[in-house]
């Protein structure tokens, strides 16, 4: 079947070893139907001849800004704005390097520099190299840029990619592709609420109660829902990140009732509400409005009270046509505790994760959930970048 019928995809082909595997991996999209255009680094070759790749695609391969022969000038505009997607595999540390920081000094990066389509890495490399801190720091910024990493074979990129480096198959590349182009517009006419990060409650202008959340996995969700096709309403609490999709819908708040409020005006036209923020269980009661002054004065007493219960309002307040969808962060009887919030608060799925995880929590750039839903199925995955974690979310929200 060709599920890649009338798709432009550039494949990027970079100096590695595992660039042998590039002749299978264009055969594959050739074979679902895609137009492919290949692009080589100096560099890759020396591991697969252009002669090969332009035989299996039946394109003259690029890898110079002009044609030797013929002093032809390829556009990397032209490629940028022909591509439906863009996949560099192998994409070695080196190459991984120059687009995390925009070094355009050959024709494949600066092509993935001009192109709009969305792009797939597939590192490749030594082990050590794959696990040294400079290239996991290159990855986390292509991955806040948008990228889609495929995780090395053999390993996992959300353990720090403490596996092996070998590029993952292209069986498996092929199949991320073909998942992105099928997602890419189901949830096309939906509108999405979606809370992200902390709160926090001031005790005086200058000090609050809060909380660890770093709000990478609420914005992780906004991102692939916008991505989706919907239409997205992010209300965020004091974060430094912001969404990769730039229609996302950001709303900032401060403290839970300003949270809620905001959730308030959004949820009656809302499909689905995501309530992933870490909200603060409890507020003070009487903060101070001037700073509270260390000098000549006891610690003052502080006294809190609760909070609204944002998602159990929500789940109250909805309609037969509205879900909502709860997050449960446990140190302790995970599941026990998951499956009350999920009946108590009426949500229709919960997602639940464990600080017992390795890879799970605040502030990691990884993930490892399970679902439960109110029809009583329990969803366990594996540990995932959130980017990842997200699109497993997004998927189980639409087969509810």
């Amino acid at each position: 079947m060709a599920t890649l019928k009338g798709k432009h995809i550039i494949l990027g082909i970079t100096g590695g070893i595992a660039a042998y595997k590039s002749a299978m991996l264009l055969r594959l999209l050739i074979k679902a139907g895609a137009e492919v255009q290949i692009i080589m680094t100096p560099a890759a070759k020396e591991f697969i001849t252009p002669v090969t790749l332009s035989a299996l695609s039946g394109k003259p391969v690029i890898s110079e800004f002009f044609t030797a022969n013929t002093g032809q000038w390829n556009s990397h505009v032209d490629l940028g704005l022909w591509a439906d997607a863009m996949i560099i595999a192998p994409a070695t540390a080196c190459t991984i390097a120059k687009m995390a920081h925009g070094v355009a000094d050959n024709m494949l990066v600066t092509s993935y520099l001009s192109s709009k389509a969305p792009v797939f890495v597939a590192p490749a490399m030594d082990l050590d190299m794959m696990a040294h801190p400079s290239t996991r720091e290159n990855l986390k910024l292509l991955q806040s840029y948008g990228n889609h990493i495929i995780e090395p074979a053999a390993g996992e990129l959300a353990s720090h990619l403490t596996g092996k480096g070998r590029m993952q198959e292209p069986e498996i590349i092929v199949g991320h592709i073909v998942e992105f182009f099928k997602t890419q517009n189901d949830l096309s006419g939906k509108n999405i609420l979606i809370t992200a990060g902390p709160t926090y409650e001031r005790i005086d202008p200058v000090r609050f109660i809060g909380n660890f959340s770093t709000g990478k996995m609420g914005y992780a969700i906004a991102d692939e829902c916008a991505r989706r096709g919907a239409s997205v309403t992010l209300v965020s609490g004091p974060v430094a990140i912001v969404p990769t999709e730039p229609s996302v819908s950001v709303v900032r708040v401060e403290s839970a009732q300003q949270m809620l409020d905001a959730c308030l005006k959004v949820f009656p036209e809302a499909d689905t509400a995501i309530m992933c923020a870490a909200v603060a269980d409890y507020t003070v009661a009487n903060p101070a409005t001037t700073k509270i002054k260390r000098e000549g004065c006891e610690p003052p007493a502080i006294t809190l009270k609760k909070n609204p219960d944002i998602a159990q309002t929500l789940g109250k307040a909805k309609q037969s046509w509205q879900k909502v969808i709860g997050f449960a962060l446990e140190t302790d009887n995970e599941e026990e505790n998951a499956r009350k919030k999920l009946a108590n608060k009426n949500l229709d799925m919960i997602v639940m994760n464990s600080l017992r995880d390795a890879g799970a929590g605040f502030g990691t750039d990884t993930n490892r959930v399970t679902i439960y839903t109110a029809a009583g199925a329990t969803l366990p995955f594996g540990t995932k970048s959130k980017a990842g974690v997200a699109s497993d979310i997004v998927n189980t929200i639409l087969s509810l």
